[in-house]
C-alpha cells in the first residue's frame, strides 16, 4: 500500500465504524439507562401506591448495583469468549424483561428483588461496550468515540425525561397504573434491540462484510501493532487484574462521579419535583441538564483525541463536579439556580468519561482489558453507593 494511500484509507475505515457500530450501540445504551434509571420518575406515584418510604426506595435503588457488581466481571469475561453479538443481545433481551417484570412489583421486598435482578441483567453492557470498542478502534480515537457513546447516557434522561412524565399520565388505561405503564412501556425496546444485534453486530473487524479488504487489513494491523506496544505478559490471571495498581487507581478516579451520576439520575426527579411543579414540568426540566452536559461531553472528548492529553482532561471535570455538587446544596428555593448548578455539575460528570476511559484502555494490556475495564466499572459504581441509597 502506498504511504499516500494510508490517511484516505484511514479516514474512511473510521468514519465506516464510527456511522455503523457507534450510533446503533448509543440507542442501545439510551434504552439501557432509562430502564436503569426510570424508577425515579415511578417513585413519584409509586411509592404512594406501593407504601415505600424513601429509605426503602434509597435501598431498592441502590441494591441494583448489588447485582451489578456481582455479575459484571463475569459477564465481560464471558463477553470475551462468546463474542459481543451474542452476549450483548443476552444482556439486553434479559434487562427487558426484568425491566417490564418491574411493573407488577406489589411492595418494598418484590421492589428491592426486582432491582436486585436488574442489576444483574445489565451487569456487563457499559464495560462491554468499552472493550468492545477497543476491538475496532485505534487509541487516538477512543476519546471521542468513548465520549460520543457515552452521550447516550445524558440523552438517555434528556429523552427519557419528558417521556416518563407523560406516560405516568397514562394512569388508569387498562386497570394499570401510570408507573406500570412506564416500565412496560420503556423495557419493550431493549428486548427488541436485542434481538436486532444478533442481525448488526459483528464480533470484530474480521466479520465486517461493510468493510473492504484494505480497510480490514489497516484495522487489523493498526490494533494488533498497538497490543504489542504494550508491556504486559501475554497472559494475566484474573486475581492480578483485581488487584492491579492501574486497576485500583482508576476505579477510585471513577468513583467520584460515578456516584453522582447514578445518585442525581435517580433522585433528581423527586427533587425538582420539590420545588411544587406537576410530573410533566418535572420531566421537562430533568432533561435540561443531560443536554448541556452532553455537548460538554463531546467537546471534551474531542479536545482530549486532539491533544492526545488524558490525565488533566479527567481530572479538571472531576473537579468541576464537585464544585457544582457543593453549589447545589446551597441554591434554596430557586429551581432556576438549581437548574444551573445541576448543569455545572453533570458537565462535569459526563465530561471526564471519553477521556477516562480512553486512559484506561490505554494502560490496561489486551489480557487485562477484559477483566479490569469491569473491575473499574464495579469498583467506581459501587464505591459512593451507600451514600444516596440510604438517603
Amino acid at each position: 500500500m502506498a504511504e499516500l494511500e494510508r490517511p484516505a484509507l484511514e479516514a474512511e475505515t473510521m468514519r465506516k465504524l464510527t456511522l455503523r457500530i457507534v450510533p446503533f450501540l448509543m440507542v442501545c445504551y439510551v434504552v439501557a439507562f432509562i430502564d436503569r434509571v426510570n424508577a425515579g420518575f415511578a417513585a413519584l406515584s409509586m411509592n404512594r401506591d406501593l407504601g415505600l418510604t424513601s429509605a426503602q426506595f434509597g435501598l431498592g435503588a441502590g441494591v441494583f448495583f448489588v447485582g451489578y457488581v456481582l455479575c459484571e466481571v463475569p459477564s465481560n469475561l464471558a463477553m470475551a469468549k462468546v463474542g459481543a453479538r451474542l452476549w450483548i443481545a443476552r444482556i439486553m433481551i434479559t434487562w427487558g424483561i426484568v425491566s417490564a417484570g418491574m411493573a407488577f412489583v406489589i411492595g418494598p421486598i418484590s421492589f428491592i428483588a426486582g432491582r436486585l435482578l436488574l442489576g444483574a441483567a445489565e451487569a456487563g453492557f457499559f464495560p462491554g461496550v468499552i472493550l468492545y470498542i477497543s476491538y475496532w478502534f485505534p487509541a487516538k480515537y477512543r476519546g471521542r468515540v468513548v465520549a460520543l457513546f457515552s452521550v447516550a447516557i445524558p440523552l438517555s434522561s434528556m429523552i427519557g425525561s419528558p417521556i416518563s412524565g407523560a406516560i405516568l399520565g397514562l394512569n388508569g388505561l387498562m386497570g394499570l397504573r401510570g408507573w406500570q405503564w412506564l416500565f412496560i412501556l420503556e423495557a419493550a425496546p431493549a428486548i427488541l434491540l436485542g434481538f436486532c444485534c444478533l442481525a448488526l453486530l459483528p464480533n470484530g473487524p474480521a466479520q465486517a462484510k461493510w468493510l473492504s479488504e484494505p480497510e480490514r487489513d489497516w484495522l487489523s494491523s493498526e490494533i494488533a501493532q498497538e497490543a504489542r506496544r504494550k508491556p504486559a505478559p501475554a497472559h494475566l490471571p484474573l486475581k492480578d487484574v483485581l488487584f492491579n495498581k492501574s486497576v485500583l487507581v482508576l476505579a477510585l478516579a471513577y468513583a467520584g462521579t460515578a456516584g453522582i451520576s447514578q445518585g442525581l439520575s435517580l433522585w433528581q426527579p423527586q427533587m425538582i419535583k420539590s420545588f411544587g411543579l406537576t410530573n410533566v414540568q418535572v420531566g421537562l426540566l430533568n432533561g435540561l441538564p443531560f443536554a448541556v452536559a452532553s455537548a460538554a461531553m463531546l467537546y471534551w472528548g474531542s479536545r482530549s483525541d486532539r491533544t492526545r492529553e488524558r490525565v488533566w482532561h479527567t481530572v479538571i471535570p472531576v473537579a468541576l463536579a464537585a464544585i457544582g455538587l457543593i453549589c447545589a446544596s446551597l441554591t434554596g428555593t430557586s429551581v432556576a439556580l438549581f437548574l444551573v448548578t445541576l448543569s455545572m455539575t453533570l458537565v462535569g460528570t459526563y465530561a471526564m468519561k471519553g477521556p477516562f476511559w480512553g486512559l484506561s484502555t490505554e494502560w490496561l494490556s489486551a489480557s487485562a482489558a477484559a477483566g479490569g475495564i469491569a473491575m473499574i466499572n464495579s469498583l467506581g459504581s459501587l464505591a459512593l453507593r451507600p451514600l444516596w441509597a440510604i438517603s
